[in-house]
Parts: structure tokens; C-alpha cells; sequence
């Protein structure tokens, strides 16, 4: 237990010494609540210029998240860089002497990283909404309407979920531009393109980002074919792939 605590410890100097990890989170929460009060204050300004069917499908919630699709990127970011700014350093190879059971090494960066991403994605969420709602005016909702206090937990979730998936790929890729070559083009435009082109759409639906985000909506237009949970579900068994991949890799290859 001892070792163990060390070893969290020091997977937390290394997170917390690493000023590009720290702006990283810095990055998403300011970029996220801010692009969400911004696109929040345009709809609630032009509400009435809605269609009809917009309007009744207006998901006040999710119009707070609108900026976790930019947001995202910061934390794709801070879960690559966890991982392999210890690759690109050389720091790995002192971090299997000193810790030679790869998977204790793996666990505790996942429990230092997970939380910190978990706490900031969940007061990313809160603000994203809280504020987002104050620029709705009228047409806001709040937290004892129905299915929208899942949607703030579930938005913190999804944050947190991102990061953890951006390790598991930047462990099994071990090379930080390789990393960012890969996950930053798939999320910020071929995630979206497969999900609203007609010919992939049904693949596209069940993408980790797609699925995920399906929590942080309270009003079903009926664009997915499964339920908030099960979206979550889909993109946790993407989160787990990708984590068995990056453990396959550390524990089959030395640094």
C-alpha cells in the first residue's frame, strides 16, 4: 500500500510539475463555458427566429454544452500529453526502473490523470450550464426539470471519459504528434462528417464522441437510435479498447 501511495505521488509531481498539462485543463474549462454562454446568448436573443420544428425540439441543456465540441480537444490534449510527454522525454525509462510491474505504473497515472480530469470536467460542466442558462434568459431551464441533472453529471462524465480515451490511444501509439495527428483530425471533423453523411451515419452514431454525447441531451430528436446511458455505455467500451490496447503496447515493448 505504501509502494503503491509512492507511486501515486509520483504520478501526481508529474502531472503537476508539466505546465502544458495544467493549461491544458485551464484551456477546456475556460473555452467550453465560454463558447456555450456565447452561442447560448445568440439563440436566446433570436429565439423567435427559430422554425417551428426547431422550436420544439429546443434542448436548452444542450445548447449549454455547445462548446464541449471545441472543449474536448483541450482534454484529447492533457490525456496525450500525460502519457507521452514521459516517450518523448526519455523519462520512461527512469519511470520502469523505479516501477518495474508496468501495470502499477499504468494504474496510477490512469487514478491521478482520471481524477483530475473528472473534477474538471464536472466543474466545466456546472459552469457550462449554470452560465448558459443565465444566457438563455427566459427559455432556460434549471436542475429539477426532468433528465437534466443527468445531462451536468453526465457532461462531467463525458469530459473525464475523453481524456481517459486519449491515453489509452497515446499509450498504444507512444509518440505525442502521432497521437495528436491521429485523435484531433478524427474528432474535430471526421467523427462529425461520418455522422451526418447519409451513407455512414449508422457508423458514425456508435463513435465514441458521437454516442457519449448523447448523455448531455434532455429532449430526444430522435437522431440516435439508443438512450443517454446506453450512448455512455458505448463510449466507455471504446474508453476500455483503447486502454487494453495501450497496456498491450507498454507491456509487450521497452521505451
Amino acid at each position: 500500500m505504501a509502494h503503491g501511495g509512492r507511486v501515486l505521488a509520483s504520478e501526481w509531481t508529474k502531472i503537476r510539475s508539466v505546465r502544458s498539462t495544467s493549461w491544458t485543463l485551464v484551456t477546456a474549462v475556460v473555452v467550453t463555458v465560454a463558447l456555450g454562454m456565447l452561442i447560448s446568448g445568440l439563440i436566446g436573443h433570436n429565439f423567435d427566429d427559430l422554425s417551428r420544428q426547431e422550436r420544439m425540439t429546443f434542448d436548452p441543456t444542450l445548447i449549454s454544452f455547445a462548446g464541449t465540441s471545441l472543449g474536448q480537444l483541450a482534454l484529447i490534449a492533457f490525456g496525450i500529453l500525460v502519457v507521452s510527454n514521459e516517450y518523448s522525454t526519455g523519462m520512461i525509462r527512469a519511470s520502469l526502473t523505479a516501477v518495474p510491474v508496468r501495470g502499477v505504473l499504468m494504474a496510477a497515472k490512469l487514478a491521478v490523470a482520471t481524477a483530475l480530469a473528472l473534477v474538471v470536467g464536472m466543474i466545466t460542466s456546472f459552469l457550462a450550464f449554470f452560465l448558459g442558462q443565465a444566457m438563455l434568459g427566459e427559455h432556460r431551464t434549471d436542475l429539477g426539470e426532468p433528465g437534466v441533472l443527468r445531462a451536468v453529471f453526465g457532461g462531467g462524465l463525458y469530459m473525464g471519459l475523453i481524456a481517459l480515451f486519449a491515453m489509452g490511444v497515446a499509450w498504444a501509439l507512444r509518440s505525442p504528434m502521432l497521437s495528436f495527428g491521429v485523435l484531433i483530425p478524427f474528432f474535430f471533423l471526421i467523427s462529425g462528417i461520418l455522422a451526418n453523411v447519409p451513407a455512414t451515419e449508422k457508423v458514425g452514431h456508435y463513435l465514441p464522441d458521437q454516442a457519449g454525447s448523447r448523455v448531455m441531451a434532455v429532449v430526444d430528436d430522435g437522431s440516435k437510435p439508443y438512450g443517454p446511458w446506453a450512448g455512455l455505455l458505448i463510449m466507455v467500451i471504446w474508453v476500455a479498447a483503447a486502454l487494453i490496447a495501450g497496456y498491450a503496447v507498454l507491456r509487450k515493448r521497452d521505451a
